[in-house]
């Protein structure tokens, strides 16, 4: 498995580092974490009034605080800080190969309607300097997946604060997902999905890094 540090160069890590400009968009902040909101269930059961026909039958009647626990927890993102969730879990180590976390099982709300999207996220870096703790990966993708999200800006949050935590030589992620929104109402399509990516540093400038990972994330080993 060859990476190529040495021709990745310095300079493919810098045209990408968080805080500047990503393919033409600006990099927004996404670490900022939100205090906590006011209470939801009084909205909850004043939608339950307009949506049935007895909205306190007995299966209803705690289900606006079912549905306040429900929402704080699928948007608990907004409330996660970064730098808690790595909590100092970077290392120095000289490894110039590429580190692939794949098959990272995901949930989030779309925020077109609010109804679920699911999938698997495969985030690989190419190192400079430093590594961060596998477990933490993971953790960063729930944070931006458990909030009201695109699948496209969740694929660029995850990439953008790796980038900004690690700086790396380079960033990629691949976003495989179903939408509940295209699956329940819409085109109902059940089997229809989508794949987006996020190619930062290395990964965007080399082929043969975008190749690599590529190769990596579609290999099915024992265990895998």
């Amino acid at each position: 498995m060859k990476s190529n540090k040495s021709a990745a160069g310095k300079s493919a890590a810098g045209k990408s580092a968080a805080g500047k400009a990503v393919a033409g968009q600006a990099v927004v902040k996404v670490m900022t974490p939100k205090a906590e909101g006011p209470a939801i269930a009084p909205l909850i059961q004043e939608l339950l009034v307009k949506l049935v026909e007895d909205s306190g039958r007995d299966g209803l009647r705690r289900t606006p605080e079912r549905v306040e626990k429900a929402l704080q927890f699928l948007t608990s993102g907004y409330r996660m800080d970064i730098d808690k969730i790595v909590n100092g879990a970077l290392y120095e180590v000289k490894y110039d190969e590429m580190v692939v976390v794949k098959d990272i099982e995901f949930f989030s709300l779309c925020e077109h309607h609010m109804l679920p999207f699911y999938g698997k996220m495969h985030v690989a870096y190419l190192p400079e300097s430093k590594v961060i703790g596998l477990s933490k990966i993971p953790r960063i993708v729930d944070a931006f997946a458990r909030r009201l999200q695109i699948q496209e800006r969740l694929t660029q949050e995850v990439a953008q604060t790796i980038q900004e935590i690690i700086k790396p030589l380079g960033v990629g992620v691949i976003c495989e997902a179903r939408h509940f929104c295209m699956m329940m109402r819409g085109v109902e399509k059940q089997h229809s999905g989508a794949m987006t990516s996020a190619m930062l540093g290395a990964f965007r400038d080399r082929k043969e890094t975008r190749d690599e990972f590529l190769a990596l994330v579609n290999h099915r080993g024992n265990g895998f």
